[in-house]
């Protein structure tokens, strides 16, 4: 399978791309260097650019969207929002079926769910609050809900909030309650890639990908019994404590 991954050199891709290097033929694009060795293709694309991720995606059989920006309001738009219609775009004119996008958690669960609710499952209705990076991420889903509503075109999002290495040291501040490690997250990716879509309930399903925590805020249990991802363990001592008898 040739897969074609879109803003490759940010935080997350490092952690992706290796995870499927071996088993897929990938074609990375950002547009900065991707700064690992990797068996496939780098290209410089700019997913606000419409020709530029239309001509990255020719040949291609799956896209994965790891493109972000959070904080310049034209930016944020054009690429966390317009960067999903182009990517879209490019999958119903190249006939590729399979679409990977991602997120923060409250592309979905904002503050009207994050602060009053537990158990928040990914298929709650849509309400991401007024804060940029979840507006534009939110209408970047809702144009790939729509194209597959559309169109024979199955989105996957997978959606994080918090990540954090194993050995990473905890500090003063509470880890949050969607929180998970580099590694862990990145395992998710193939099993999207892998899965029969006919398995999936629809052709638009979002995944909530964080490790078991003691919180019970979100729940993950969609994304281990839909894809078979399995939580590590791999950050337990943010929230757990060792004490002492004297």
């Amino acid at each position: 399978m040739k897969v074609l991954i879109l803003g490759g050199a940010g935080m997350l891709g490092p952690h992706v791309v290796p995870q499927l290097d071996q088993d897929f033929d990938l074609v990375v694009t950002d547009i900065k260097p991707l700064e690992i060795d990797f068996r496939g293709e780098f290209r410089t694309v700019d997913v606000a650019n419409p020709q530029q991720v239309m001509d990255a995606a020719a040949g291609v059989d799956a896209i994965i969207n790891l493109s972000v920006l959070r904080h310049d309001r034209k930016l944020a738009f054009d690429v966390n929002t317009l960067g999903c219609y182009n990517m879209m775009q490019a999958a119903v004119a190249h006939g590729i079926k399979r679409i990977i996008n991602t997120g923060p958690h409250f592309t979905l669960a904002g503050p009207t769910f994050e602060y009053l609710d537990y158990d928040i499952s990914p298929d709650i209705p849509p309400q991401p609050g007024t804060n940029l990076y979840a507006l534009s991420k939110s209408l970047g889903y809702q144009i790939c809900k729509t194209f597959t509503e559309h169109h024979d075109i199955n989105v996957q999002t997978y959606l994080f909030y918090h990540f954090r290495a194993p050995d990473d040291q905890p500090g003063p501040r509470e880890t949050a309650p969607f929180s998970v490690s580099w590694y862990n997250s990145a395992e998710v990716f193939k099993l999207g890639l892998e899965i029969d879509l006919n398995q999936l309930a629809s052709a638009n399903e979002a995944f909530f990908v964080f490790t078991d925590m003691p919180h019970g805020r979100f729940s993950n249990k969609k994304a281990k019994r839909v894809l078979g991802w399995q939580p590590r363990n791999d950050i337990e001592h943010f929230w757990r404590r060792s004490t002492s008898v004297q």
